[in-house]
């Protein structure tokens, strides 16, 4: 096995850099921790947490994210707002740049995996210029054993430097702060922003490339679970439409709360670990996650109770989007390694900020691929910057911005596979009822659970289903555990006629949205 020495001369060679005493490779969370509060940049919770702050930016920064535009990626890459170009001198020039400002820095570098299956996995190696980054990465990708590490080789590296700003007028960017992705090279640079979710998101963006273009995989914004009979439960959603809150169940085994692969045989996490938001988090409602924030847990823009260290959950005073990342093995029942078998039931999250779509609906395959191409939903406060309070969006695939490809493409592999696998589809609403956002209640995490449990364990098979008149949704009569009132959201308002030109308004947005996608022929 190589000393911390010898392995720290391999690093700075790597780099290009001379033996840099200021490198700290593969240390310990332990010291991690230790290394920011000496550096006072974190504080313990009282549970023994790590609580940071990351700056300027508590979200992702969409409109600051680039792609070289080169011979791999020219008419690959489907650009869009998403996906911006950058030319290939522009990032050499940064990342040179990036790289003498190396030199100068106390550096925490790490090698981790990314995909549980290892017929799939790729290597990765990670600089951070604070020890909290480095903590992060830690707990959200996988973490190598000691033979792995021995003679390890990255496929990608990331260069997150918080302190280093780009100069627009110079290099192509928009601002100070940027994430730039190269396939070609299998570098991603990231400077300007602390924000660690540009971090784990950029490796999504890699494999949204990388398994479907040349594996032939679906990659999935989703979280995935399993039950004690091995039937394995998809959640597709956005940021705060409840993946990670639903797929974390005491009586089921928690397979990843957001990224996945499904191949032939097999679901498979991208990650090694769960990125919850915690926000108004409920020791009650949500026990795994609660339980989760301790030793080890990396907390982001919380404050603490007056005069404690008890983290005040129900503040936003700096972001509605507070986040604890965590190893998956923080929660008490997952499945190692972190692969399940092909899915059941799968569940479309939307967040209907409009209050009038029913809060389950079972999908045709039609219409699974419809509602996934649509991708409707509200973004939720502080997920990206610039969020204040929700916004109705269509994202496609529910993940818009982390996919390189057509959507079209994404759409073919679900549709493939949802018919060989004939897995049931629903669309579940976790926004508002009875009103849209200010007038109606968000429906309640008990109703959203009963509707979830009783899907998963067939209560749903015999009861009376109809056609909603706006949405043709199939929408169940009755639904054990959930007050038969609710089920049709017409019935949660005060005026009846209202709802309908709400629900009419809604489905028209649907219409025009899919107008891009009129050359399916399925739809025509």
């Amino acid at each position: 096995m190589d000393t911390s020495i010898s392995r720290n001369v391999k690093i700075s060679k790597y780099f290009g850099l001379k033996f840099n005493k200021n490198i700290n490779y593969q240390i310990s969370p332990d010291s991690l921790i230790q290394c920011t509060l000496l550096k006072k940049q974190g504080e313990l919770s009282d549970t023994g947490a790590l609580v940071v702050k990351t700056g300027k930016f508590t979200g992702r920064s969409p409109k600051d994210k680039f792609i070289v535009k080169d011979a791999l990626t020219k008419n690959t890459v489907d650009w869009n707002e998403y996906n911006q170009e950058i030319n290939e001198d522009c990032f050499d020039k940064l990342h040179q740049r990036m790289l003498l400002s190396l030199k100068t820095k106390e550096l925490w570098i790490r090698d981790a995996i990314a995909i549980a299956d290892e017929s799939q996995s790729i290597r990765i190696r990670v600089v951070n210029d604070t020890p909290w980054s480095n903590l992060f990465v830690h707990n959200m990708f996988l973490r190598p054993t000691d033979e792995q590490l021995e003679g390890f080789e990255p496929d990608w590296q990331i260069i997150q430097i918080i302190s280093f700003t780009g100069v627009p007028e110079l290099e192509g960017i928009r601002s100070e702060n940027f994430c730039i992705i190269n396939f070609s090279k299998k570098i991603i640079l990231i400077g300007g922003s602390g924000y660690t979710g540009e971090i784990k998101k950029s490796i999504f963006t890699v494999l949204n490339f990388l398994l479907p273009f040349e594996r032939n995989i679906l990659s999935m914004h989703c979280s995935a679970n399993v039950g004690r009979d091995g039937d394995t439960a998809l959640f597709f959603g956005l940021s705060g439409t409840g993946k990670t809150t639903l797929s974390t169940d005491l009586d089921r085994q928690l397979i990843g709360d957001d990224e996945h692969g499904w191949s032939d045989d097999k679901i498979f996490n991208f990650e090694g670990g769960c990125y919850a938001k915690c926000i108004n988090l409920d020791k009650t409602k949500e026990p795994q996650i609660y339980s989760a924030i301790r030793k080890g847990s990396l907390v982001e823009n919380v404050n603490f109770q007056k005069n404690s260290k008890i983290i005040d959950f129900e503040s936003s005073e700096i972001t509605e989007n507070t986040r604890v990342s965590y190893p998956i093995d923080f929660v008490p029942n997952v499945i190692i390694p972190s692969i399940g078998g092909i899915p059941k039931n799968i569940f479309f999250l939307t967040c209907d900020a409009y209050g009038v779509l029913p809060p389950i609906s079972k999908l045709s395959p039609d219409q699974a691929l419809y509602q996934f191409l649509s991708g409707y939903t509200a973004k939720i406060a502080g997920t990206e910057t610039g969020i204040t309070i929700p916004v109705s969006t269509f994202s496609t695939c529910f993940g818009a911005p982390f996919l390189p490809l057509n959507p079209v493409r994404y759409a073919e592999l679900l549709e493939k596979k949802i018919l060989e696998s004939k897995a049931n589809v629903w669309l579940i609403n976790t926004g508002w009822t009875g009103g849209g956002l200010g007038v109606g209640e968000r429906i309640s995490l008990r109703d959203t659970r009963a509707i979830i449990n009783s899907i998963l364990s067939n209560k749903l098979d015999d009861v009376e289903w109809k056609n909603h008149e706006v949405f043709d949704l199939s929408v169940p009569k009755s639904c054990p555990g959930v007050s038969s009132d609710i089920l049709d959201p017409k019935f949660t308002w005060v005026d009846e006629d209202n709802y309908m030109i709400q629900a009419r308004g809604l489905a028209q947005k649907f219409t025009e949205n899919f107008k891009k996608f009129e050359s399916l022929t399925k739809f025509k």
